[in-house]
């Protein structure tokens, strides 16, 4: 789980600013359930955060600000191609260097990770386990004047040698230190506390944009057959008009595919023997490659199911659904996933092409679904329907909007003083809380429109 992430000079960012899931202790018994316990501490972490801003204030980069530091774990960069970080510029001189901390649940353990990144080079990077409110440094990194990589790594000789040895040679100049040991070595040579942190990047924190889908949905659907009856009660449930989805999955050799498509897949000629995994070829359509299979392709086909007037189903492809149904199927294996995984799930602008009471159920499904995990949802949104103190507590809910100088700056509804039975929804469109867009006067502009 997500406790706290701290930006500074990142896109929008300017002087650091720090979201945080610790639950506020003012609030004594409010909605119990939407808390799980951090290890080692007496303070307890949210399982909901919800973020609101006028458009452009920020709340994407949040998102973007998070993305940046799961590439940055998972996927090393080329030598020589800088960091990729995109610097704040309206201070008025070139960007500072972008810097990032978080602290995060992975396994029953508090860990506190970040790094600092100019446009070149990674100039700081950090890793402990947080024991009892005291940190137990894992490595510390930085780089030197000379543009030498230096890592003392006083944690990793406890617990893995080969992690040790590849501190001692440093690493490139532009790639984190956890992506140096994730690309060099294997995952059995990390050492317990580098493979639960890589692991939490890699397999639990999952960041869905408003374009994204859930990767190879049919796939999973064929994979988990129990999502497919969830998902088809849920859609029906919410009245989209599907009553269930059906799935099928055909068979084929490389020369039958190849036959069958218009163009032939000319990827496959530079395979060098990987498998081609799955991947979409258009909406409710995959193709899945396994090398070593008799027939290597897949074709996994997605359709939902709708009921006639006298009562027959009526089958049709996924293209044929309105963007808000297929946007919520990509969103619902977040909640499949709620009682085996541990994951966060941050969804940016969840009320992209859903309609408000959808979003509503969405969160509140989650929240009364997550109660035996340890799951997490993080959202952006514009939608108030949620600013619900029935739906939420006022701790989860975040406003985000920018200052004179143009840099975001994000704040919690427990800043104000407000009672439990106030109508937040009423006064945040009102402009209480701020972080709603400022309406100047367009009638000039009208006017001119007029005249021109």
């Amino acid at each position: 789980m997500l406790v706290t992430f701290s930006i500074a000079n990142f896109r929008s960012f300017g002087p650091e600013e720090t979201f945080s899931l610790v639950a506020s202790n003012r609030l004594g018994d409010t909605h119990t359930d939407h808390m799980c316990p951090i290890p080692g501490s007496d303070k307890r972490v949210l399982r909901a955060g919800v973020i609101y801003g006028a458009n452009g204030s920020g709340k994407s980069n949040l998102f973007k600000a998070l993305d940046f530091v799961q590439d940055a774990v998972v996927s090393p960069r080329k030598k020589d191609t800088g960091t990729g970080r995109d610097g704040f510029r309206l201070a008025g001189r070139p960007p500072e260097e972008s810097s990032f901390d978080l602290q995060f649940i992975a396994r029953q353990k508090l860990y506190r990770f970040g790094f600092k990144a100019s446009d070149e080079s990674i100039t700081e990077e950090w890793l402990a386990e947080i024991v009892d409110g005291k940190e137990s440094t894992i490595y510390e990194r930085i780089t030197t004047l000379e543009g030498r990589v230096e890592v003392e790594a006083v944690g990793l000789r406890k617990s893995s040698e080969k992690a040790a040895t590849l501190a001692s040679l440093g690493g490139p100049k532009n790639i984190t230190f956890l992506a140096t040991i994730s690309s060099t070595l294997e995952e059995a040579e990390y050492g317990s506390q580098i493979r639960d942190v890589v692991d939490w990047f890699k397999g639990h924190l999952k960041l869905i944009s408003p374009q994204s889908r859930f990767s190879n949905i049919g796939e999973f659907l064929v994979d988990y057959p129990e999502f497919g009856e969830f998902a088809g009660k849920f859609l029906h449930s919410v009245s989209t008009g599907v009553d269930s989805l059906k799935v099928t999955k055909t068979d084929f050799t490389e020369e039958q595919m190849k036959a069958m498509m218009s163009a032939p897949i000319e990827a496959l000629d530079v395979l060098d023997g990987e498998d081609l995994g799955a991947f979409m070829f258009g909406e409710g359509t995959e193709i899945k490659h396994e090398k070593s299979a008799e027939k290597p392709f897949q074709l996994i086909k997605v359709a939902s199911i709708h009921q006639s007037k006298n009562l027959e189903p009526v089958e049709f492809s996924l293209s044929e659904e309105s963007d808000g149904t297929r946007r919520l199927l990509h969103l619902l294996p977040a909640i499949h996933e709620l009682g085996s995984k541990s994951s966060v799930y941050f969804i940016d602008e969840i009320d992209r092409s859903l309609h408000p009471n959808l979003v509503w159920a969405f969160v509140e499904f989650f929240l009364k679904s997550c109660l035996s995990s340890t799951a997490q949802l993080i959202v952006t949104t514009h939608e108030s329907k949620l600013l619900d103190l029935e739906l939420l507590r006022r701790d989860e809910i975040w406003f985000m909007e920018k200052d004179q100088s143009g840099a975001s700056r994000m704040y919690p509804l427990t800043d104000f003083k407000v009672r439990t039975d106030y109508m937040i929804r009423k006064h945040y469109l009102q402009g209480r809380f701020g972080a709603i867009p400022f309406l100047g006067d367009l009638s000039n502009l009208l006017q001119e429109e007029k005249q021109g």
